[in-house]
């Protein structure tokens, strides 16, 4: 049985209107994943589970006493911490007017392959009572970490002590 040409016809509309969405969807979807910044904290960096040379957000606080300013340009080198690890980080240009040791920042850059973050962007929190949700919560994890790990410390070196559970 033969179509009828005007469904023919409007048939073929419908299939090119949604061969064009399709083609539209796949290349937002593309371009999007190639602007994706995942965030991680200083201790997922400093263990190693964040790609090399990949474009990420981290964020932590200035470690104190490791910011060192080149006299010659506008290098930049400091360590950023959750208070559990911390990774070096190297800037070249204009640091923001907030931006001081003991302060939370978060920086967009890559991990070089000898483990230096070079940042292209350094964002410093906008007032003493601000602190960006993805440092905050990694700062929460790093305390979290930190007083399990002297929970544990503390209960293995009392003498005569044994876990709940054991016999």
């Amino acid at each position: 049985m033969a179509m009828h040409p005007l469904r023919k016809k409007r048939l073929t509309i419908v299939l090119f209107l949604l061969a064009g969405v399709a083609v539209a969807v796949g290349l937002t979807t593309y371009a999007l994943r190639q602007n994706i910044n995942l965030f991680y904290d200083p201790t997922q960096i400093a263990s190693g589970e964040v790609p090399l040379d990949v474009r990420i957000r981290a964020g932590g606080m200035v470690e104190d006493g490791s910011v060192k300013r080149d006299p010659e340009s506008l290098r930049v080198q400091f360590n950023v911490t959750d208070f559990n690890s911390s990774f070096p980080v190297e800037y070249v240009g204009i640091l923001p007017d907030l931006f001081a040791e003991g302060q939370g920042i978060v920086a967009m850059g890559r991990i070089r392959q000898d483990g230096f973050f070079v940042a292209d962007q350094v964002l410093a929190k906008h007032d003493e009572n601000y602190m960006s949700p993805e440092v905050n919560e990694a700062l929460e994890r790093a305390k979290a970490a930190n007083k399990s790990a002297m929970t544990d410390s503390v209960t293995d070196s009392l003498p005569g002590q044994q876990p709940v559970g054991a016999y």
